[in-house]
């Protein structure tokens, strides 16, 4: 059963991705959360473009992908998790949760260091929010969380069954927690003691500072809540919220020439974690100021 799994694992992956998005779109055009402030047209073509480039670059710079590496890892008898005596299940289990761990540490990096926030960024610079923007990252931050990736699978010798399911799980509530759909508020609830759902994840997305570098988590919410950043609901509602960055607020900036180049343009201090203001007024007094200047920047 393992062997067939990992025979079928392209197929398996694009079927659940197509799925999941089928699903969402639907989800997305009959219970929105949100009016659109940009055409969805315009945006698809865009995000969808970057999805593509950042897919093909990985496949020709790591054609045997993060389950191909889990597979000789696994074949080599490396890591931790291959030379503790356990059961099959329970090392699946624990690959999972610790990839899942270290994606929200990865995500927390990128929000803290400028560098990395610079290619972080573009997927923040979403004027909207909905099921596009959860595949929406810029190529070299692909591939650089590809490497990171790798050096866990290695570290924990994760077996290419769970690196398999994580993939699966990761794009597919990817897709969900960043979907623009309205979800009751008590099933939110519930549904959030355990995995990130879109009005958690929404939050993530508020151009407030303080707003943005809270709620890391992609599939479960515990980290967020375990280690302090956690954060109910944004100040402004979720309606009322906007999303996206002050230094990209102009509708060009979703064109895929213009997205891949914002790594490269203007300053990268006002939104990184190590910078972040203390209080929600000074967060707000950081938007104002830098678009502002944004503004001043485009005028000349």
């Amino acid at each position: 059963m393992v062997d067939w799994f990992m025979e079928q694992e392209p197929i398996i992956r694009i079927g659940f991705l197509l799925s999941m998005v089928a699903i969402m779109a639907l989800w997305e055009a009959f219970a929105p959360r949100r009016a659109l402030t940009v055409g969805k047209a315009y945006r698809w073509v865009n995000n969808w473009g970057v999805v593509v480039t950042g897919t093909l670059l990985t496949r020709v710079i790591f054609p045997a992908g993060a389950v191909g590496l889990a597979f000789f890892v696994e074949s080599q008898g490396w890591g931790l998790l291959q030379v503790l005596d356990m059961p099959f299940w329970l090392a699946v289990l624990i690959a999972i949760v610790v990839l899942d761990f270290a994606v929200w540490t990865q995500h927390v990096m990128f929000h803290a260091i400028p560098a990395l926030w610079r290619l972080h960024r573009m997927h923040h610079a979403d004027l909207d929010f909905d099921l596009t923007t959860g595949l929406r990252f810029h190529p070299l931050e692909i591939l650089l969380s590809f490497g990171i990736k790798a050096m866990v699978i290695v570290a924990i010798g994760a077996p290419a069954l769970a690196v398999l399911f994580f993939e699966i799980i990761l794009s597919s509530l990817a897709l969900f927690n960043h979907s623009n759909v309205r979800i009751p508020t008590a099933i939110d609830r519930f549904l959030r003691l355990f995995i990130v759902t879109p009005d958690f994840h929404r939050v993530h997305h508020s151009w407030y500072p303080h707003e943005t570098n809270s709620n890391f988590g992609f599939n479960l919410s515990l980290w967020d809540r375990m280690l302090g950043t956690y954060h109910a609901q944004p100040q402004d509602g979720h309606e009322g919220m906007t999303i996206g960055l002050n230094q990209f607020r102009d509708p060009s900036w979703e064109r895929l020439d213009k997205m891949l180049i914002q790594p490269f343009i203007g300053p990268a201090d006002s939104y990184p974690l190590n910078r972040r203001p203390e209080t929600e007024d000074e967060s707000e007094q950081v938007v104002r100021k830098a678009s502002a200047g944004a503004r001043r920047a485009g005028s000349k």
